[in-house]
């Protein structure tokens, strides 16, 4: 996460994706680079299937980039890696995702009728 305001639902996505013991490990590996499932999963003890599961949602928080690349024998691999982040939680994070709630549920109806705001 960037110093750019999120709303609270991206806010809410990285927490969960962060409030999971697996998925604190499997930032730890990659602190060290980028890494392919097979390895990534034998480093951690994990199934692929459940490996992917837990990347998946550190993938959609923003948190992980996956890239499939060919090998010289031509396997498929799925490399991971961090993508960068600098995740503070603090009243001001907090406030300013509401704040972009309410500018995007203010935003929301004059989109739906054609950018007329709603008369009172």
């Amino acid at each position: 996460m960037s110093e750019v305001a999120v709303t609270s639902e991206e806010l809410l996505a990285v927490l969960a994706a962060v409030g999971h013991a697996q998925r604190l490990r499997i930032i730890a590996e990659l602190s060290g680079g980028r890494m392919y499932v097979s390895e990534l999963a034998r480093r951690l003890g994990v199934s692929r299937p459940l490996l992917y599961m837990h990347l998946e949602r550190l993938e959609k928080a923003g948190l992980v980039a996956g890239n499939l690349e060919l090998s010289e024998d031509g396997k498929a691999l799925k490399y991971f890696e961090l993508a960068s982040f600098d995740l503070h939680v603090n009243i001001d994070t907090i406030l300013a995702a509401v704040r972009a709630d309410e500018a995007a549920d203010d935003a929301a109806p004059s989109e739906r009728a054609g950018g007329e705001a709603p008369a009172d």
